[in-house]
């Protein structure tokens, strides 16, 4: 029996009614295991663009970037510059984007979200950095659109927490689903998890999968491990101390994740790509596209599921 699942795109056109697209916008932020507060270098997979080497450059306005940005989505459909046919939401996706004062950020969440083509807004950061005052931010801007908070939670064991430099415990996850439930039921948070991390088990994967289908939130992101130049994970990388994970390995991981999977739970993202100029390993993912059409030909093949896996989002 084909298992269902709610991607993302049917998610969007079932709440709006419409194709819509991410805008991937900075706002300039760092985070506390880049500026010492909790360590330096960031966790050692992380780029030094945060996450955000698609976004637009931070030295621009808001209203530059969301231009850039709709300009860059047009390109991808059609080759060029003109109407790409739906609405955005403005996604803030590089660093930590609640680690910050909360009135600049408040200021550059409402500017982004005052574009009347803008149906909402995506604020990624990291659970234990969701203080009273950006809270009560989130909390404001939940009452005027659409919003969405992803949380960086990568994996549950203790042994890879430590290795990543995540530097924060599973519980502050916990604790932050709870409290962005709490603050306005409208709210949808994501869960970010990543397949293979050095060490991590087949089955050690999939318990955190499982951990996130039962979390509380509303849905995920799973991607792949990649290996980007100048991070300490490449070093690791160069000195043979872990292997990737093989296109085949990847996907039958993600058959049995979706097994996991409640189908109220909205799946995000399957795959991910690195940026290519900076992409070390595994190669196999280089091609977004193709790697999409392939696991969704895997999947088909293998009686998990029959649906499409294009992500609605561009950014």
């Amino acid at each position: 029996m084909q298992k269902h699942y709610l991607s993302v795109s049917d998610f969007y056109k079932e709440k709006f009614g419409l194709k819509i697209y991410k805008l991937s916008l900075d706002a300039g932020c760092t985070c506390p295991t880049r500026d010492g507060f909790k360590g330096f270098g960031g966790c050692i997979f992380c780029s030094q663009a945060g996450s955000g080497d698609f976004a637009s450059s931070r030295e621009l306005s808001i209203k530059e970037q969301i231009e850039n940005a709709k300009n860059l989505v047009d390109r991808k459909l059609h080759g060029k510059s003109g109407n790409a046919q739906g609405k955005y939401i403005a996604y803030f996706q590089n660093f930590t984007n609640t680690y910050g004062d909360s009135s600049r950020l408040e200021k550059l969440f409402n500017e982004a979200i005052s574009y009347p083509d803008i149906v909402g807004i995506d604020i990624a950061t990291r659970p234990d950095c969701l203080s009273d005052d950006i809270l009560a931010v989130i909390g404001k801007l939940a009452e005027k659109t659409f919003v969405t908070i992803e949380l960086g939670l990568q994996t549950i064991h203790e042994r890879t927490i430590k290795y990543i430099r995540r530097r924060y415990e599973t519980s502050e996850y916990d604790n932050a689903i709870k409290k962005l439930s709490s603050l306005n039921k409208n709210i949808h948070i994501v869960t970010h998890l990543i397949f293979g991390l050095p060490g991590e088990t087949e089955s050690e994967m999939l318990q955190s999968v499982s951990y996130v289908a039962h979390s509380g939130c509303n849905g995920i992101k799973l991607t792949c491990l990649h290996v980007l130049e100048q991070t300490d994970l490449a070093n690791d990388y160069k000195a043979n101390k872990f292997r990737c994970l093989e296109e085949e390995e990847y996907f039958n991981l993600i058959g049995k994740a979706i097994e996991l999977l409640s189908p109220e739970m909205v799946v995000h993202r399957l795959t991910g790509d690195g940026p290519k100029k900076i992409l070390i390993a595994p190669l196999w993912t280089a091609n977004k596209r193709q790697v999409q059409n392939q696991l969704r030909a895997y999947l088909e093949k293998h009686n998990i599921i029959q649906g499409r896996l294009f992500e609605a989002s561009h950014s």
